[in-house]
């Protein structure tokens, strides 16, 4: 299997990959850490995909999709820091004052998993910011050493991907999810 790893510009396929079962479902398109909480909240149901659908309109993407061929099979989140919540996280540190671009979320669509996709997605995702003037890319995978992590929540990725993606610990977070601390973890793509 190849895996091709794009801009999400193509509001369907990221609706495939990560858009709620139920059109009028307040849950999920990846907003959460995206956008502020007011507004988040106050998005339902089919304003939640339009408003999602104009991301992938605009530039840069709001990050990339894996594709087997032609179906979409995965997702990264990625943006400048900057824009996101964790510019004002007080769990998850700031290491320094670079413009960093975070990846928070890596999902690969049931029936995919387990093929390596969140590895291509990873690798695509430092691509994308790396196109676009990113000097280093971060992100908050769980630190679950060798334990099981339900799935509903791995989708902040887990330590040993990043590290065979290159990535490396930076500091220490006060996060916790699904029951793992995470952990700030870096890849400098800057010379």
């Amino acid at each position: 299997m190849t895996i091709d790893v794009r801009p999400a510009t193509v509001f369907e396929d990221v609706r495939a990959v990560i858009g709620p079962k139920s059109p009028t479902a307040t849950v999920c398109f990846c907003l959460s850490y995206r956008i502020p909480s007011k507004l988040n909240n106050s998005l339902k149901g089919q304003a939640r995909a339009e408003y999602v659908a104009e991301l992938c309109n605009a530039r840069p993407a709001p990050g990339v999709l894996a594709y087997d061929g032609d179906t979409p099979v995965g997702w990264a989140a990625i943006a400048p820091r900057a824009a996101t919540n964790f510019a004002r996280n007080r769990k998850i540190p700031h290491v320094d004052d670079l413009p960093v671009w975070s990846l928070w979320c890596i999902r690969v669509r049931p029936g995919h998993r387990g093929k390596g996709i969140s590895h291509a997605l990873i690798a695509g995702a430092v691509d994308f910011a790396r196109a676009n003037g990113a000097p280093v890319v971060e992100a908050y995978p769980l630190d679950n050493g060798d334990e099981k992590v339900d799935l509903t929540m791995a989708y902040a990725g887990i330590r040993k991907n990043f590290e065979q993606a290159g990535f490396t610990k930076s500091a220490d977070t006060t996060s916790v999810l699904a029951g793992h601390p995470r952990i700030l973890m870096r890849f400098d793509i800057s010379p």
